[in-house]
């Protein structure tokens, strides 16, 4: 069972855009040190609509030898093309992660027998544990819960990353599925009530920049400490809203910036967060207390 903070890694880039390996490899270092649950490479926050089909299969390749078994790796290998899909698949198996996440066909619009066409295809080819990414908002489509039960039938379709911030669905499915299929938040915002409907965890944007907050959030929640809870989710609450003002990463990548992690560079068509975006991400880092963070010196973004 995947649970409790997951991030959904950044793909650092120097200021020419080519990946900037060692600040990756630092990245992923520092995520295991500040208690991360798992970590997400080549996810959508990884941006992996840029990444050629080389710099994919060496980012999965090099986060799990980086993480080393310490806690989950979940690779990013979901495409509207099926075949691309299982290919990706395929090498995050060969690579070593731990699960696949695979998102929702984008542009193409499946039907609902579509898409179970299409999970199927991938589960026929690999042998690794699915967890089905359902984003309407960037995919489109929208997989159904009867859709997904009957997914979930299947012995490697383990779980779902809901981003449709509907609070009704993870209890809806654990009547339809059962307690073991693993329900992640994709909403940052709505991850602690998502929790309290019978979700897992949270596969999570801000994690990338507040990885101990996070992850302090769902031990208390764990434990049954809500006051705790509580007090991280107050904390993080600007957060998550300022780094979705404008199109993701662009923001995250400013604010890890600001910690010495990373450039803020993006690929296009993406372009780096205004001077607006930045005012509003400063303000909600300083708000969460991010900015006294000593665990990394400061570079030029």
């Amino acid at each position: 069972m995947f649970k409790g903070s997951i991030t959904a890694l950044i793909t650092p880039f120097t200021q020419d855009g080519e990946i900037d390996w060692s600040a990756f490899d630092n990245f992923v270092e520092w995520q295991v040190d500040q208690g991360t649950n798992g970590v997400v490479p080549c996810g959508t926050t990884g941006e992996s609509p840029t990444l050629t089909h080389a710099e994919h299969k060496q980012l999965v390749k090099r986060c799990v030898e980086i993480v080393n078994k310490r806690i989950p790796v979940i690779a990013g290998s979901g495409s509207n093309n099926t075949k691309e899909a299982i290919e990706l698949t395929q090498e995050a198996y060969a690579d070593g992660a731990d699960a696949a996440l695979i998102v929702m066909p984008y542009y193409n619009k499946p039907t609902q027998a579509g898409m179970i066409a299409h999970f199927k295809a991938i589960t026929n080819a690999v042998n690794i544990p699915i967890i089905i990414y359902n984003i309407p908002g960037r995919s489109v489509v929208d997989m159904k819960n009867e859709t997904m039960a009957e997914l979930a039938q299947l012995p490697n379709i383990v779980g779902v990353k809901d981003a449709t911030a509907d609070l009704a669905r993870p209890l809806e499915l654990r009547h339809l599925i059962g307690q073991d299929f693993c329900q992640l938040s994709g909403e940052d915002a709505t991850a602690t009530a998502y929790l309290a409907q019978g979700g897992h965890g949270c596969i999570s944007v801000t994690s990338n920049v507040a990885p101990k907050l996070c992850s302090q959030m769902h031990a208390a929640w764990k434990k049954g400490d809500l006051v705790e809870m509580a007090r991280c989710r107050d904390a993080l609450a600007p957060l998550h809203q300022a780094l979705f003002v404008e199109s993701s990463p662009a923001p995250i990548k400013y604010a890890v910036s600001q910690l010495g992690l990373c450039t803020n560079s993006v690929r296009l068509p993406l372009v780096k967060a205004s001077k607006n975006a930045q005012t509003l991400v400063t303000h909600a880092m300083d708000y969460a207390g991010l900015l006294d963070d000593k665990s990394a010196k400061a570079v030029n973004s």
